[in-house]
This record gives structure tokens, sequence and C-alpha cells, in this order.
């Protein structure tokens, strides 16, 4: 996750409206968050968080390997202004 992406789960939760417990469930599930401990508070990407409202696994899956010029994460990343 580049720094300019990551959002906390208030942040998440008010622009998906889903709740707290859905989000902590897919940044587990989906790896679309991550945690610097076991106490730390979750810091989520903004643009997997979108791909994931989309259902798009690839896009997850390319942030996940790191690859931020895929086509599919460049359009989430322009759409939410991070390019």
């Amino acid at each position: 996750m580049r720094d300019a992406e990551v959002i906390d789960i208030k942040e998440a939760m008010f622009r998906i409206g889903r709740s707290d417990k859905t989000i902590r469930r897919w940044c587990k599930e989906d790896g679309i968050g991550r945690r610097t401990g076991p106490c730390a508070p979750w810091q989520i990407s903004a643009i997997a968080l979108e791909a994931k409202r989309y259902g798009d696994k690839a896009a997850i899956d390319d942030l996940r390997q790191g690859a931020f010029s895929s086509p599919r994460v460049v359009r989430y990343a322009e759409q939410l202004g991070l390019n």
C-alpha cells in the first residue's frame, strides 16, 4: 500500500456504507487492509476497498502483488484521484 491510499475503518465505512464488522472481515479475508501489530488499527487501501465494492478480485490481486501500473488498479486510482 502507498501512503496516499491508506484510510481508516471509519473512512471506509463512510465511503461504502458498510459496518465496521464487514470492513474488518474484508481486511482479513480479502487482504484489503493491514495492521502493524495485533492491537494496531487497520490501515485500509482505498483502491482495494473500491475494487471490493465492485467485486473486482483481479484488481485486488494485482494490488497485493504490487502491480500499481495494472490497468485495473490505475482505473480505481484515477477514479479516487490518487494517480
